[in-house]
């Protein structure tokens, strides 16, 4: 018997959660010696056929020597990992090294047997696959290069993963056995296989919480009142297509329906599958309702009770205990502290929210966390007058809340090929894994709008997130590269998504404008001016403008090919010959529908009829069908079939979503109609976005413009360029010695030039001056003329502050100019002085590039001095760089144009610099190691450059979670 003493240190590090196939979550863990009665447990419930092709003959149970030896581990060359539900076993890996005879071996042999057993249950839910990836990445960890496994023919199944997993391999056959050979290193297939795994299993997970076939409300009153009460009666009311329960452990044991709906005392009382509970009792009473869901097998839970980590440490391991607690059984959470969810969807209709209605249904996905942004933008989103004119619709809402396991990349995985969705809007508080969110923003923003409000402050006390190093602004720019349209207010995250929901993108930044007001028109050119766009000149139709001028006039617009997009200006009119608002809005529909490639927008002053009509253009929203749209030039009356009231709908306060008790809003709103299904507008329809403020609807259009770029540009991403002279393993070789010195470490000026030259960087030459006859000496081995410089941390790139002294033709000047520096500025072990030969005159540049543990590597480029700094003009882009990339970091600072010739001046060699910038970012990216590098200044000239000083930090690199196994978060 192995004592505890005995045993090998447990590697708890290899313990994750993970998403299945289906969208359920199991947790992969080492098997221990405590594990054997699960393991005899586990085998017992596998088909006697999947005993067959695990051991390649009958075996019906497993021996006593057999327990052991599956449940006795080193860790090192024999490892067995489990995949757990409920703490059950349902699938088992195991690895035993091997040497070159085929015989079991230690280090430094790296070949390993690898074999599965899943119980027949749980075959085709992606087990398998998953626990391929963990033991991968534990064989990596161990010196381990490749596996073999031997299969029968006959287990297909088996077959398949090894094969669709993606890693270089080869496949024979002897003996009546297939034995597939494959090498552990991740190649772009299988990173590929395995992001696109994680993807189908991450959008399935939500779909079970947002498309469910039966709800249980937990925690349902017996009186009217409360939040149970309250989300129970939402439901109901929005008309959900499922099975809906009420749930209540304080029900009389005779009460069978409360609100004609069925009442229970359990979960567990329910007949047949529940496949979402939404659980609103006291936080002390949540991890037994979890218990019951659990053990009746459902599927994913609405956490709407809160007292988790907003409340403190105490909530906070209240909150990591629930998540702990629901993933045992397979299940996801969205919250704790949840305003809710929505879906809109005809087969669905679910209202599982705080929002005592249900929004008009549409386009656009909306993700919060903050339970009052939900509701303010729901609002904004559901009403007609005010704010933003006519309305958008929802497909799918998620308050995550807390965001304890639901995040926004999940949701983001949702969307993504959601065929209901068209734009998504993100109100972010904190970003968890912003590595994860760029990948999944970019992939997503080739195929829809991503439009973003990212807080700036700190995160919320509910929201566990780890630590970036990265300034807001630059944090921002990471996001536009990944093509996330990044606004500031919820503002402009409903403008921009109310624009991007049915109209085009622009094929470029021209703008037309035309309406009956010269003023309005004036300030929407200044606007578009302000925004970077290229109005033509205002066209003013006048006050006296009919329908008919509207839709002549906008007709030409569209038909200029000069013109990329139309902004409608209109303030009210009196005449007879003024249009009605309904007829306005029909000519500017027919006209702008004429024309489908080109966006239009309507920029209205107090006109509430034109709003109204204008809201069948507006609207993603199902249309009202059976009639025909009148004829252009008569007047039509508003469409109001689906419409909501004029005013927001009565919701909740933030309070609703932080108390259990009681009664609130949306307890006590009368209940509305049940909403009647209507058919889908037409994929063709022009829904127009009509905007009360000039400078509102010009930056939406002006954001609707950098991401048609970027989306064009993305088509195209260009390529990371190879480099002959680069020496890969010499700058590793040199890391390494390096590093064995200490933990981290900044480079001396000799080995980061080393470092820097094996990547073809070279840094000029500087050499140390402790006393003016050091400087002598320096000068005579560089050659006349040459610069002095104080390299001391407080003058240090401070030209400024008079630290540097330039073009010293001959000793003369050297030592004058050494003597008034140290005059200046005090004693030369206080001021450091080196001397360095004079580089060809250009313009002052800084390239920096620095691993941040959240967001990744990221390489900056500025012009050098006080001005850049002060204004913060650095551009920044993720490495890897692409040639493009390096391009466009040169062009996106605001002072660019002093590199291309600004006011009659030289233009310097800028493809040098994107050569420099393509070498740096090569470097950091094939060696993590190196965590900071800054090199500066970096002189731009007319025929090449100058790299005049640079620094160079290494450190053991931070953990790749992008590139391990697919795993849950744990925060």
């Amino acid at each position: 018997m192995q004592s505890a003493s005995d045993r090998p240190e447990y590697p708890a590090h290899w313990e994750a959660d993970v998403v299945l196939r289906d969208g359920g979550t199991a947790r992969i863990r080492p098997i221990t010696v405590d594990d054997a009665e699960r393991l005899v447990s586990f085998y017992e419930q596998v088909s006697d056929e999947s005993k067959y092709y695990r051991f390649f003959a009958p075996y019906p149970r497993l021996s006593a020597k057999d327990v052991h030896r599956f449940t006795h581990h080193d860790f090192v060359d024999r490892v067995g990992l489990a995949a757990t539900v409920g703490g059950e076993f349902i699938a088992t890996v195991r690895y035993d090294r091997i040497g070159a005879d085929g015989m079991a071996a230690s280090a430094p042999a790296d070949e390993a047997e690898v074999a599965f057993l899943v119980q027949d249950a749980h075959q085709g839910r992606g087990v398998a696959s998953a626990l391929l990836e963990h033991i991968a990445a534990v064989a990596r960890e161990r010196g381990i290069r490749r596996f073999a496994a031997e299969v029968l023919p006959a287990n297909t199944k088996m077959i398949k993963v090894f094969t669709d997993a993606g890693y270089t391999q080869k496949r024979s056959f002897e003996d009546g056995v297939v034995r597939l050979e494959f090498d552990l290193e991740p190649t772009e297939r299988s990173l590929a296989v395995q992001r696109a795994r994680e993807q189908r299993a991450e959008a399935r997970s939500v779909r079970r919480l947002l498309a469910p076939g039966s709800v249980a409300v937990i925690g349902t009153g017996r009186t009217p009142g409360g939040v149970g009460r309250g989300l129970l009666r939402n439901i109901r009311a929005s008309g959900f297509t499922g099975r809906l329960h009420a749930v209540n452990k304080a029900f009389p044991d005779d009460l069978r329906e409360l609100d004609g709906v069925p009442a229970h005392r359990s979960v567990r009382d329910i007949d047949g599958p529940v496949d979402l509970a939404v659980v609103a009792v006291p936080a002390e009473h949540v991890p037994e309702a979890v218990t019951e869901c659990g053990a009746h097998g459902v599927q994913g839970l609405v956490v709407v009770s809160a007292g988790y980590a907003e409340s403190g440490p105490e909530g906070r391991e209240r909150q990591r205990a629930l998540v702990r607690q629901a993933r045992a059984y397979g299940m996801r959470i969205i919250g704790p502290n949840s305003f809710g969810v929505i879906n809109t969807s005809p087969e669905v209709l679910l209202n599982a929210s705080l929002a005592p209605e249900l929004p008009r249904a549409g386009r656009i996905g909306l993700f919060t966390q903050s339970g009052a942004i939900g509701t303010a933008l729901l609002s904004r989103l559901h009403r007609r007058g005010g704010g933003v004119t006519g309305v958008t619709g929802v497909s799918t809402f998620v308050s995550a809340g807390n965001r304890a396991d639901v995040s926004g990349n999940d949701v983001l995985q949702y969307w993504y090929d959601d065929p209901d969705t068209d734009v998504v809007l993100m109100y972010l508080e904190s970003i968890g894994n912003p590595r994860k969110f760029t990948r999944l923003s970019r992939r997503t923003a080739v195929a829809k709008p991503l439009v973003v409000v990212q807080g700036a402050g700190s995160a919320p006390q509910g929201h566990a997130v780890r630590a970036t190093r990265l300034p807001h602004t630059t944090v921002s720019a990471l996001l536009r590269q990944a093509g996330v349209i990044r606004v500031d207010t919820i503002t402009e995250l409903v403008d921009t998504g109310l624009l991007l929901a049915r109209q085009p993108l622009p094929r470029g930044p021209k703008v037309a404008i035309l309406g009956n007001s010269e003023s309005l028109g004036v300030l929407t050119y200044d606007a578009c001016l302000s925004a970077g766009l290229r109005p033509q000149p205002p066209r003013d139709l006048t006050t006296q403008a009919s329908a008919d001028d509207f839709h002549a006039a906008l007709s030409r617009a569209l038909a200029d090919d000069t013109c990329d997009a139309v902004v409608v200006t209109a303030i009210p009119a009196i005449g007879e010959s003024s249009p009605g608002d309904a007829e306005l809005a029909e000519a500017l529909r027919s006209a702008a529908a004429a024309v489908p490639t080109k966006p239009v927008l309507v920029v209205h002053v107090e006109l509430g009829g034109l709003a109204e009509a204008l809201s069948a253009a507006t609207s993603t929203a199902p249309q009202a069908t059976g009639s025909a749209p009148p004829a252009r030039g008569t007047t039509r009356a508003p469409h109001t079939t689906t419409g909501p009231p004029a005013e927001p709908a009565a919701v909740p306060t933030p309070a609703a979503t932080a108390t259990t008790t009681g009664p609130t809003t949306a307890a006590a709103a009368p209940a509305p109609q049940t909403p009647t299904p209507q058919p889908p507008a037409p994929e063709d329809s022009r829904l127009i976005p009509a905007y009360p403020a000039a400078e509102r609807a010009v930056r939406a259009l002006a954001e609707a413009v950098r991401y048609g770029q970027w989306r064009r540009d993305a088509a195209d991403p260009g390529r990371v360029p190879e480099y002959e002279d680069v020496d890969e393993k010499g700058a590793a070789r040199l890391i390494d010695g390096l590093l064995a010195r200490g933990q981290g470490l900044t480079l001396g000026p000799d080995d980061a030039c080393e470092l820097l030259g094996h990547y073809g960087i070279r840094v000029r030459c500087a050499l140390p001056a402790p006393t003016p006859d050091d400087a002598a000496r320096a000068a005579r081995d560089l050659g006349y003329p040459v610069a002095l410089k104080a390299t001391a941390p407080h003058l240090r790139h401070r030209a400024d502050l008079g630290g540097v002294r330039l073009d010293l033709a001959d000793e003369e000047q050297l030592r004058r100019a050494y003597a008034e520096l140290t005059g200046l500025f005090g004693k030369p072990e206080e001021l450091r002085p080196v001397v360095q030969g004079m580089a060809p005159r250009g313009v002052d540049t800084v390239v920096r590039a620095v691993i941040d543990p959240a967001a990744g590597a990221v390489l900056s480029f500025g012009l050098a001095g006080a001005a850049s700094q002060l204004l913060d003009d650095m551009a920044h882009r993720l490495v890897p760089v692409t040639d493009r990339d390096a391009t466009s970091l040169v062009r996106s600072i605001r002072t660019a144009p002093l590199l291309f010739g600004w006011r009659g001046s030289t233009p310097v060699d800028t493809p040098a610099l994107e050569d420099l910038l393509l070498r740096l970012s090569r470097l950091v990216d094939d060696h993590p190691e190196v965590v900071a590098v800054t090199l500066e200044p970096v002189v731009v000239a007319p025929h090449g450059l100058s790299v005049l000083d640079a620094s160079v930090r290494l450190a053991p690199p931070p953990a790749r979670d992008d590139l391990g196994p697919r795993t849950l978060p744990v925060y």
